[in-house]
């Protein structure tokens, strides 16, 4: 549990459900002493013009603040949940580095805690509706991934990814029945997987009907 004294990390990613580029994980300190940023909200609910200016005041007025990205190769090679993990630590480790680390609680989103943390830690369900930092470091996650799926558009425009980002649309796979997978896609995802195999060679009917030969 926290104490008034206490410097909060809120921690949340962005990208755990698409089918092509990073995880992006951040995690955000707010010193209670400076005056509060006003609109934080989960990012999903926020336009894309609104979260770049909550973006800019986050990173000028928190106490500290980190992003981590978790690349295609490392999500296929441990799985999705244990790369959003390993993100979660390394990104909180990062924002606390400079900080009293027994002064410092993590709030998570989500159910799940990473192992060996170096602070206190508290899972929080919807806690990206929930609590400030928690709120902001969604903001955060979520504008640096859009950013890099725009730019990674640029080398593999065919999918679209500067719209859809990655995920599941009906445009992004229908893209990639198209084309197939390109290097960002998570060949561990079922989509990216099926879309890898080869076709089924048609076979003709041995049972059809055979037409009569005229004598």
């Amino acid at each position: 549990m926290s104490v008034p004294d206490d410097w909060i990390v809120g921690v949340d990613e962005a990208g755990r459900g698409p089918l092509a580029g990073p995880v992006v994980v951040a995690a955000v300190v707010f010193d209670p002493t400076r005056p509060r940023i006003n609109g934080l909200n989960d990012s999903k609910q926020l336009n894309a013009e609104r979260r770049e200016t909550l973006y800019a005041r986050i990173v000028e007025r928190a106490l500290a603040w980190s992003i981590v990205s978790v690349d295609v190769d490392e999500i296929d090679r441990i799985n999705i949940f244990h790369a959003t993990m390993q993100g979660m630590r390394r990104a909180l480790e990062n924002a606390i580095a400079g900080l009293e680390y027994e002064r410092c609680v993590a709030r998570i989103d989500g159910n799940h805690l990473p192992k060996t943390l170096p602070c206190r830690a508290e899972a929080w369900i919807d806690g990206d509706a929930r609590d400030r930092a928690i709120m902001a470091a969604s903001i955060l996650a979520k504008v640096a991934r859009d950013r890099a799926m725009v730019a990674l558009h640029a080398d593999h425009p065919v999918y679209g990814f500067d719209r859809h980002k990655g995920y599941s649309t009906p445009e992004h796979l229908a893209a990639l029945r198209a084309h197939g997978p390109c290097v960002i896609h998570r060949r561990s995802f079922a989509p990216v997987r099926q879309a890898l195999e080869p076709a089924a060679p048609v076979c003709e009917d041995l049972f059809a009907p055979v037409g009569l030969v005229p004598a």
